[in-house]
């Protein structure tokens, strides 16, 4: 039997939609506010210490702990490769030596003359964070991460599994609630998040990880399934970190269920859009819901533009999303049909607003975005 659930999940046309891209530890920050950027774009890494392993040197040498220090080869500070000798005695005649050999590559991170052991650290392991999703700087935090702010699609899932991904987006079934066939996944769509109907099955799953798809979205998934995917059952605890090799958002709950013709009929008008998914769900306290982002930025604002014709009249009130005048309110004056050239050479589709104040001011359509009256 299915299950859906319906919690007010988010999906929105277009909306302005702020992601925190943020390490696990103090790091490097490498964009700057107002810097453009890609999905794929790293924007501030980090190292994260490597394991640290144990070697007692003094047993290996039969030396009393407090002389380890006389038969060291490598010192505090120093690199070392695997089986490399890092302490020797002098033997008998050069004959009969005792040695001490590197377990690992790593660093000599310090020598004990209480112990007689010597601690060998793994070479750093480098984190980094990526954009996520296609925008603009508008927040950096010291050693820490940036906000990306961009305006686009977003839609919120019930369920998902894997983690953040990126790829254009392909639907490959005909309506909300047509079953995808593992048949139907093909080796073009490497690479690609496709958009499956009313349910997606173990063995679709499998076809896409072995072709190479990025991501699924669909409106149901079989819990047995589920626990066939991840092999083992999935208690009250959040998702996102599995490697499965795929992420999932699934848009309406357990079972075969349609997608709903809402949810449906927005991807179906971003088909071929770059579009950024991540299936991590919690649904305890500090709820975190799988999600889709599809932004209308850099090859994609003249969508945005499209779409903002189709809401804004002479008098929509909209709010500036791009500098120089990033987050001020005003009205539509003017929606001229005629491509205006910009400074940087490119035509696009232009408005006139008036701010507050009075001042008015012509901004490309992609600079902005409709504010809903209440």
């Amino acid at each position: 039997m299915a299950h859906a659930y319906t919690p007010g999940l988010k999906v929105t046309e277009g909306t302005t939609i702020q992601k925190k891209r943020q390490l696990p530890l103090e790091g490097e920050v490498l964009v700057e506010i107002g810097a453009k950027v890609t999905a794929e774009d790293v924007v501030a890494k980090a190292d994260l210490p490597g394991n640290v392993q144990l070697l007692n040197v003094a047993n290996l040498l039969s030396v009393p702990p407090e002389e380890i220090s006389e038969y060291m080869l490598k010192q505090e500070g120093e690199t070392v490769t695997q089986d490399e000798v890092i302490a020797s005695t002098k033997g008998l005649f050069g004959l009969f030596k005792s040695q001490a050999r590197s377990p690992m590559v790593g660093t000599i991170e310090s020598i004990s003359g209480v112990t007689g052991q010597v601690i060998l650290r793994e070479p750093p392991i480098p984190v980094e964070v990526k954009a996520y999703t296609e925008g603009i700087v508008t927040e950096t935090i010291p050693n820490e991460g940036v906000t990306v702010e961009t305006y686009g699609t977003y839609v919120q899932g019930i369920f998902g599994v894997g983690g953040e991904t990126v790829g254009e987006l392909v639907v490959i079934v005909n309506s909300p609630s047509e079953t995808l066939d593992a048949n139907q996944i093909l080796p073009e769509h490497k690479g690609k998040i496709l958009v499956a109907g009313s349910l997606v099955s173990t063995d679709v799953v499998q076809k896409g990880i072995d072709i190479g798809v990025n991501g699924i979205i669909a409106g149901g998934i079989d819990d047995a399934d589920l626990r066939q995917l991840l092999g083992y059952e999935l208690g009250v605890a959040i998702t996102g970190s599995e490697e499965l090799g795929i992420t999932l958002v699934i848009t309406e709950g357990f079972g075969s269920i349609a997608m709903a013709d809402r949810t449906f009929t927005l991807l179906k008008e971003r088909e071929g859009m770059k579009t950024s998914i991540n299936g991590a769900t919690q649904i305890r306290a500090g709820v975190v819901r799988p999600e889709i982002v599809i932004p209308f930025v850099s090859e994609a604002e003249d969508q945005h533009a499209d779409v903002l014709a189709g809401i804004l009249n002479i008098g929509s009130p909209v709010r500036v999303i791009r500098e120089p005048h990033f987050g001020r309110l005003g009205h539509v004056t003017e929606l001229p049909i005629e491509l205006q050239k910009l400074e940087t050479e490119a035509e696009v589709r232009v408005l006139q607003v008036e701010f507050a104040n009075g001042e008015k001011t012509t901004l490309p359509r992609a600079n902005v975005e409709a504010i809903e009256e209440k």
